[in-house]
């Protein structure tokens, strides 16, 4: 279907320990659109990204997940990495003897479905780290071992730009960064945009800074499970002069 939106979250509940955690969102991104979702600790953000991804940890009770026009609700996190999705974690993990450019061989091996040689690969590494202003020597390091917060993003948005999605979901990517460190990654994101600008970006945050260097066209506030309103870049600067309580009182009869 042509006109099926490029990524659409219809009527989603989902449970962790038998405890619902998101009780009915519905969501839906267009080719080229960047929508930022916001909320406070324990409203389920980072649920959501997981779910999105195929986490085991998370059940999805009821609802849909679509991605290209096709239902991928039950699919595994491999076969929707495979299919152009990507995932951002709040915290990457370090994974000891992997190289950087060894992780990213395999995974782009697994998206494209053919082995990249190891010096097709560099190249195009040394391409991007020269444009996300990396230091070459990360491709041989072992993948964020001993990396700072900054550099554990920036790896991130290096491998958006080599794994080439067609959907990417950035969890709390500004999670611990100062004002610098999150400008990097802001411009890295630009940067990768500039070659895809059909890409389609759900981005989940506390804050607004990164929203006014992203500048999305479409904000979300998630409250307790359940998107409580929409809006534009207008919403945002709302919830950083109102924050979130108001949100939260009961609406009188």
């Amino acid at each position: 279907m042509s006109d099926a939106p490029l990524f659409e979250i219809e009527d989603l509940h989902v449970s962790a320990d038998g405890n619902e955690i998101l009780k009915g969102v519905s969501l839906s991104i267009g080719v080229g659109e960047i929508h930022a979702l916001m909320g406070p600790n324990g409203s389920g953000k980072s649920t959501l990204a997981s779910s999105l991804l195929g986490s085991p940890e998370y059940q999805i009770t009821s609802g849909r997940i679509r991605f290209k026009g096709d239902d991928i609700t039950d699919w595994g996190p491999d076969d929707r990495g495979k299919s152009g999705l990507f995932l951002a974690f709040q915290y990457p993990q370090a994974i000891p003897g992997v190289s950087v450019i060894n992780f990213l061989r395999q995974a782009l091996s697994a998206r494209k479905g053919f082995d990249l040689s190891v010096l097709e690969l560099r190249l195009a590494i040394m391409e991007w780290m020269e444009r996300l202003d990396m230091d070459p020597a990360f491709a041989d390091r072992y993948l964020n071992e001993g990396f700072s917060g900054g550099e554990k993003k920036r790896n991130e948005i290096l491998q958006m730009a080599i794994l080439e999605p067609e959907m990417a979901i950035l969890d709390e990517t500004d999670s611990g960064l100062d004002i610098d460190a999150l400008r990097v990654v802001a411009e890295g994101v630009r940067e990768v945009q500039k070659d895809r600008p059909e890409l389609g970006l759900l981005v989940v945050t506390h804050y607004q800074r990164l929203l006014d260097e992203l500048q999305p066209t479409h904000v979300h506030l998630l409250i307790d499970g359940r998107i409580e309103a929409s809006g534009g870049m207008e919403l945002a600067t709302k919830l950083e002069t109102e924050g979130y309580e108001a949100w939260r009182l009961p609406v009188a009869p």
